[in-house]
């Protein structure tokens, strides 16, 4: 069940018309109990400009008992669509829902003479979405993951209202809104706007609401299930805002770069879950399809080797598609079209390894000049902050300043949303407050460094190993996907030679095998890369190397002795982490190793969809833990108008 604001139209026309601060204070508190921080005075003022509006035009159309639900957060995302209205279908009786992407753009125009993104004067983030674009995915998002509108595509309409604008001054806009069917009105067609209304609402929408905000979500498509279908045959994924954003300006600066000859680059950077992977696939599939010469990279050899197994199954052509970074050592400028560079903080200085010809290894150049050569468009995704091993380098930064010093214009979009963790923006928060990972982290939330539960997700600290995996496999015999990670604190062996795996991890009596090293199923384990989509993977433990890019539904992390709590801080230890990378002190100083270590955790943490479970080996960190994970206190109220 999803909670939201609601009222009635008529409730809604006197909060406008009485005090509308009872109504902003409802949906503040609304957004801060489902993971969001309290709303500035640019939303409350948004709340102010258009709510009012939206309520006189109701009312006008006869349409006072229609259901107005406010702020309504997508299922298993942090995306909120401004306003879904419930009533019944004038024709048919059944629940009807419009879903009201409210705009205050005076004006705007055609980005580049894109028809998906726009330029608005003003805003903060440039180039924007269309209106009509991005109100029709929300729409077809909640038809993917709302069971009651699974059924019925047409129960759910989206109409983008830029209810402060005239005809003219969006005049750039109406073709595409004309093309694709998506209704879109101004403020000089408020009459037409009322009269859309009436034409899909009417009577009480009391009834339609409480079916929509009980209906349960359907579990999200898992990336890998449908990674086939993405690049062989057609889109499954819906890209909302500002993922729609990204995806629309790659294959714009593809366009641009055919028909003018100029290389660009386009970088996107978004914290785990937010969808860099989907949009990668969704991008190559596209291109794919207009016969554009594309290939994905990264620098991880389990997503790497996964994507060929599942992405190309059946078809050699595309398993021939997904490479590594170190792929174009010797690749001619411009090789392809378009290389989508997944996974790209993973960019280490240079290609070159022990095996390199010498010829090729004297010559080398930093991995990040090969990336931006190979193709006309090279394309990163990268998170900063999920850089685990010693010699990974891609930053923004260093993308931007070598780009620039071969002329090429980068385009950068930057990923707010996310749909791991349950959406949850405050448990990817908590996370890097937890591991205190500095200022360039997101911001503290009210709450401080304290997590409780949200209705999409939940966090909890076990009392020990055994309740760890016997909760995981709880939910994996309820149907639901699990596995287990731990930091890299014990050694890890190759298999028996009867093929039987060595139980590495050992806690107290308690022990298990890690997940393999090879790309070769032994003992019945899967490969190590297809560790996390195998539901023989659950018999092993995962490390950073296997389960960085995946998610599975519900995460158990193993905390090791290499970093504990002490006091008031966090301190790493090196003698306790097994990792060979780590060994080399002078490689890797005492700053340094306590940054990746930190890195580690923060990507073991974040690899949940409906929740995680934690276990430290240290006693004083298992307490802090405690202390800091729904601790004993009254939750604060949530206000909300009926």
């Amino acid at each position: 069940m999803v909670e939201s604001v609601r009222l009635s139209a008529s409730a809604l026309r006197a909060s406008s018309s009485d005090d509308f601060s009872v109504l902003e204070d409802a949906l503040g508190n609304h957004l801060l109990m489902h993971g969001n921080a309290l709303p500035g005075q640019s939303e409350r003022r948004a709340w102010r400009n258009s709510l009012p509006v939206l309520a006189a035009d109701l009312d006008a159309a006869g349409l006072s008992a229609v259901e107005v639900i406010l702020e309504h957060r997508l299922p298993l995302s942090n995306k909120r669509v401004d306003v879904v209205l419930a009533g019944r279908h004038p024709v048919t009786g059944r629940p009807s829902y419009v879903v009201v992407e409210l705009k205050q753009w005076s004006g705007a125009t055609s980005w580049g003479g894109s028809d998906t993104l726009v330029d608005v004067a003003g805003a903060p983030y440039r180039p924007a979405l269309h209106p009509a674009i991005q109100v029709a995915a929300y729409c077809e998002y909640l038809s993917d993951f709302v069971s009651v509108l699974a059924d019925d595509v047409d129960a759910v309409v989206p109409v983008a209202y830029l209810h402060n604008a005239t005809d003219s001054l969006v005049q750039d806009l109406w073709l595409t809104a004309e093309r694709t069917g998506i209704s879109m009105f101004t403020g000089q067609r408020r009459s037409h706007f009322q009269e859309f209304l009436r034409k899909h609402l009417a009577g009480s929408g009391e009834d339609a609401a409480d079916v929509f905000l009980t209906s349960p979500a359907r579990p999200s498509k898992q990336l890998l299930a449908h990674a086939a279908a993405e690049i062989q045959d057609r889109e499954q994924f819906v890209l909302l805002d500002e993922q729609r954003v990204a995806y629309e300006l790659v294959l714009k600066t593809v366009a641009d770069a055919h028909r003018g000859g100029e290389k660009r680059a386009v970088v996107v950077t978004g914290a785990p879950g937010s969808g860099k992977s989907v949009i990668a696939l969704s991008v190559m599939g596209e291109l794919a399809r207009r016969g554009d010469a594309v290939v994905h990279a990264t620098g991880s050899r389990s997503f790497t080797q996964t994507m060929r197994q599942v992405a190309g199954r059946g078809s050699s052509r595309t398993k021939n598609l997904f490479k590594y970074f170190n792929s174009f050592v010797a690749a001619e400028p411009n090789t392809v079209d378009v290389a989508v560079l997944d996974e790209a903080h993973r960019i280490r200085e240079k290609s070159v390894h022990r095996y390199t010809p010498k010829a090729l290894r004297e010559n080398a150049r930093p991995q990040v000049e090969e990336l931006l050569d190979v193709a006309r468009v090279p394309v990163f995704l990268l998170d900063e902050h999920q850089v685990v091993r010693p010699g990974e380098m891609g930053t923004v930064a260093d993308i931007k300043a070598r780009a620039a010093e071969r002329g090429i214009d980068v385009h950068q979009v930057d990923l707010a949303g996310q749909f791991r963790a349950g959406g949850s923006d405050r448990y990817l928060e908590w996370v890097h407050g937890l591991l205190g990972l500095g200022a360039e982290s997101p911001r503290v939330t009210a709450e401080g460094d304290v997590w409780r539960d949200e209705p999409d997700f939940s966090v909890d600290v076990v009392d020990s190993v055994e309740e760890l995996e016997s909760r995981l496999r709880a939910r994996v015999a309820a149907g639901e996907n699990a596995r287990m990670t731990a930091g890299f604190c014990w050694p890890w062996s190759d298999p028996n030679k009867d093929g039987s795996l060595v139980p590495d991890v050992r806690v107290g009596s308690w022990s298990k095998p890690w997940n393999l090293k090879s790309d070769r199923a032994v003992g019945g384990a899967p490969p190590s890369s297809l560790w996390a989509s195998d539901p023989a993977g659950f018999e092993q433990v995962g490390c950073v190397y296997t389960a960085q890019g995946f998610e599975y539904a519900w995460n158990g992390v193993i905390l090791g002795p290499d970093l504990v709590w002490r006091k008031d801080r966090w301190i790493s230890r090196r003698e306790y982490n097994k990792d060979p990378d780590f060994r080399s002190r002078s490689a890797v100083d005492g700053p340094t190793f306590d940054r990746l270590v930190r890195h580690v955790y923060k990507v073991l943490l974040t690899r949940g969809l409906r929740g995680t479970l934690l276990y430290s080996v240290d006693p004083e960190s298992q307490a802090m833990l405690r202390a800091r994970i729904n601790p004993a206190q009254t939750r604060p109220a949530i206000t909300s108008t009926a």
